[in-house]
């Protein structure tokens, strides 16, 4: 619990961060920050998962650090949930739709690049 709890306390200020800095350049009212977050945050566990079973070995600490932890901390079904719902309670539907269906796509996307460059490697 500690490496979990201790990664996820790294990715919770790695988000703040990237999302603090999307609010103070970015005047929209699309949400980047997060859709940037969970994007990244997808491709970084695949990046995971690709070493994991590339045969490196590492403890089951370590994979928690890294993936319940960091990952999990970083990323954020919530704040993806809020976002959304204020873009369709602003009956920004089109908004809404681009959010949610690059989300999903680019989400599951990113989790097999990842995947695939550590493979590559």
């Amino acid at each position: 619990m500690l490496f979990a709890g201790l990664g996820g306390f790294i990715g919770t200020i790695l988000r703040f961060l990237v999302s603090k800095y999307f609010q103070l350049n970015f005047d929209t009212v699309f949400p980047w920050g997060t859709l940037i977050i969970n994007i990244a945050g997808c491709f970084l566990i695949g990046i995971f998962l690709g070493i994991f079973e590339k045969g490196f070995i590492m403890s089951s600490e370590w994979r928690l650090f890294f993936t319940v932890g960091i990952c999990g901390g970083f990323t954020t079904f919530s704040s993806f949930s809020n976002d959304a719902y204020m873009l369709l309670q602003n009956k920004e539907l089109l908004k809404f739709s681009l959010y949610a269906g690059m989300s999903f796509v680019f989400g599951i996307v990113s989790v097999l690049l990842g995947k695939n460059l550590i493979e590559a490697i």
